[in-house]
């Protein structure tokens, strides 16, 4: 049996980042994949997905050379060629991670992970035993994979997941998307701009049902101006798969319609892979189907921890990563260790135009008991965003009337996943609006929206 100070199971970007940090804290540290080093993220989620965008977002502007005294002639797209390109940014970065993993000396076991009761962890391959494994701690990221809904399971031919989505072999010519979150609304996004007839089914009331309605609203309308057929309230009662295409029984309101499609993506969410994990061989509890930690990520049994998407939400990469650090940081005894606060993860939608948000939405603020005042800002009134030929967009604030905390910010538009992160920092620095309103930002920049948003929530905005 192979003794470490810390054992990990699962590297995703959880999981690798927990390895890195332990080693770059004296730890001795083995990590258990079985498949992909980087994890779902970083091969078949976050980074192919963002490259399969940005050939379409290429792809759109060629189209639209005219409106900036350019010209394209005969555009097209090869998408053999798309998806090799998306391949190979995965693969270059897994190797990267594995390049990261030998550097800090990390161990790569490579096999199925399973505990074998407290400090203990079994690993085999193709069903044979490939090593034993002791270690004082144990963390768990074993991440999560695409969910099924009965009777509405993905085959992988005709109703595809996130991987068959991502590498297909011919474009369909009609495609139905399930479930209108990130995930579902960049594929939706990637195959309309490509030319593919596109309907979004959310059972929801609105499309990206988790960001504020007034955001939400206007991603629909641009999703609709775009040509998707967008379908609100509305749920998915059947599939019945033909030779090369699936009829979708659709419900909304009592009534019934059938809507013929090639491809149907499922995008309704993910699933823990707890399963033959070992828990049971533990004292590991379980609280929504999740495993159950403190703020540290301790579990109920001394010495194992849980990260990443196997605990309680949200369910992102970058919240991974930053519960391995805690997580690593807490079992090293350094001082100082806070614990995550969820208020200030913002999540990014990478669709066209792109989504971005941290911390409570208009109504979310006012269902807290707080008083608020807004601010907003129109893409229009930027001159980076007129001159980008951007001007469909909006940077929303949302702030506490007795304190000027920043309680939240909501952008759609240009490059607003980048531009995020601003109202991230000023959030963990507790800032209020006086701070913002001091701050000086470059002009012209697409930024400067973020400050007249302030500026507006307490009727000061200058340029609209």
């Amino acid at each position: 049996m192979d003794n470490y100070d810390l054992v990990v199971i699962g590297a995703g970007p959880g999981g690798y980042v927990a390895a890195i940090r332990a080693a770059q804290l004296g730890m001795t540290v083995a990590v258990v994949e079985r498949a992909h080093l980087g994890g779902i993220c970083l091969n078949w989620g976050c980074i192919p997905t963002k490259a399969l965008l940005r050939s379409a977002d290429i792809y759109r502007e060629f189209r639209h050379a005219k409106d900036f005294g350019l010209s394209a002639d005969n555009v097209g797209f090869d998408l053999a060629a798309i998806v090799k390109r998306s391949r190979s940014v995965s693969a270059q970065l897994a190797a990267g991670v594995k390049h990261l993993l030998k550097k800090n000396k990390v161990t790569v076991v490579d096999g199925h992970g399973r505990l074998d009761g407290p400090g203990k962890v079994k690993v085999e391959k193709d069903g044979k035993p490939v090593a034993e494994l002791a270690a004082k701690h144990i963390v768990v990221a074993t991440g999560a994979r695409a969910r099924n809904l009965p009777g509405l399971e993905a085959d992988g031919k005709l109703v595809w997941t996130y991987r068959e989505a991502m590498t297909p072999d011919v474009l369909p010519k009609s495609l139905l998307v399930v479930g209108s979150g990130a995930i579902g609304i960049e594929f939706a996004s990637f195959y309309n701009t490509l030319g593919v007839k596109t309907t979004v089914v959310e059972v929801m009331d609105r499309v990206l049902p988790v960001e504020d309605a007034e955001i939400s609203a206007m991603a629909a309308k641009a999703f609709k101006a775009q040509g998707m057929d967008v379908r609100v309230s509305t749920n998915v009662k059947a599939l019945k798969k033909g030779a090369d295409s699936v009829t979708v029984t659709l419900e909304k309101g009592g009534k019934t319609e059938d809507v013929t499609v090639d491809r149907v993506i499922m995008a309704v969410g993910v699933v823990p892979n707890l399963e033959d994990v070992g828990l049971a061989t533990t004292k590991v509890q379980l609280e929504k189907g999740r495993i159950k930690v403190d703020a540290y990520l301790r579990t109920d049994e001394p010495g194992i921890y849980a990260i990443g998407d196997v605990v309680a939400p949200p369910w992102l990469a970058h919240k991974a990563s930053h519960e391995a650090v805690i997580c690593v940081e807490k079992i090293a005894g350094l001082p100082d260790v806070h614990p995550l606060d969820t208020r200030t993860i913002p999540g990014c939608t990478y669709c066209t135009p792109q989504v971005a948000s941290v911390g409570l939405s208009e109504a979310k603020a006012k269902e807290a008991g707080y008083a608020v005042k807004v601010g907003r800002f129109p893409f229009v009134g930027n001159g980076k965003a007129v001159a980008l030929g951007e001007t469909d967009g909006l940077v929303k604030t949302v702030f506490d009337a007795k304190t000027g905390e920043l309680l939240g910010a909501h952008m759609i538009g240009a490059e607003v996943t980048e531009m995020i992160q601003g109202f991230v920092i000023g959030k963990t620095l507790e800032t209020t609006e006086a701070e913002l309103m001091h701050t000086v930002f470059p002009h012209p920049t697409l930024s400067e929206m973020m400050h007249e948003s302030v500026l507006d929530a307490f009727g000061r905005a200058i340029h609209f």
